[in-house]
């Protein structure tokens, strides 16, 4: 088990609470998480680029000319490749599959290496209970700034992942319009998160809930 502080509101340590090792005390397994970075970036692409090939293209249905005693090539449709206005030949389609399968225990796996090494860090603050009154930005960035003052190392610019258990409409709304700031549930967590964002904070409920779910 590993110890670490729960913070309130005000950036007060309040408490001590014991992590599992199971899921905050896994070993680093760069392989691994780029594996699942990977994966859920792939499956999360949209295929966009799309060329027709000369069964989709529009008309070209006559044969332009006949087949003998015009000198010139023979040809079947204007829908050929090789003629301006034509099929697309071995060009992009829509057809694509960017999707990658990862094992359901692999890609949980990676969830507890990457959340380990925000322990290890000293870049995940745990907050004792997130709530927000009002539908008010204020109030949830100065929740925000002072638990990266005083729990959180801030290099650069701010990157802060919140993670709640469950998150009300007011705290929602009031977290949405904050900058280099993303709220999420235990229930979105995802890699991509955890890696582009340096620093999180963590309510206890969603520490409860995670571990109950991968451990």
């Amino acid at each position: 088990m590993i110890s670490y502080k729960v913070y309130n509101n005000e950036g007060n340590v309040i408490a001590e609470t014991e992590l599992s090792d199971k899921v905050f005390g896994q070993k680093p397994n760069e392989a691994l998480v780029h594996q699942a970075v990977v994966a859920q970036m792939s499956n999360e692409r949209k295929v966009l680029a799309h060329t027709k090939d000369r069964s989709e293209v529009r008309g070209g249905g006559k044969k332009p000319w006949r087949q003998k005693g015009t000198g010139r090539a023979r040809v079947g449709s204007s829908r050929s490749p090789i003629w301006i206005g034509g099929g697309v030949t071995f060009g992009p389609t829509k057809d694509r599959n960017f999707s990658k399968n990862i094992n359901t225990k692999m890609r949980q796996k990676a969830l507890c290496i990457a959340l380990s090494d925000k322990v290890a860090n000293q870049t995940l603050a745990i907050l004792d209970t997130l709530l927000v009154s009002e539908y008010k930005t204020k109030i949830f960035k100065k929740m925000v700034d002072v638990l990266e003052d005083k729990a959180l190392k801030r290099e650069g610019k701010r990157s802060i992942l919140v993670i709640d258990a469950k998150s009300e409409a007011t705290t929602k709304a009031s977290a949405k319009n904050l900058p280099d700031t993303k709220l999420i549930t235990t229930e979105n967590l995802n890699m991509l998160d955890l890696v582009k964002y340096k620093n999180i904070i963590m309510t206890s409920a969603a520490v409860k809930a995670i571990e109950e779910r991968y451990k």
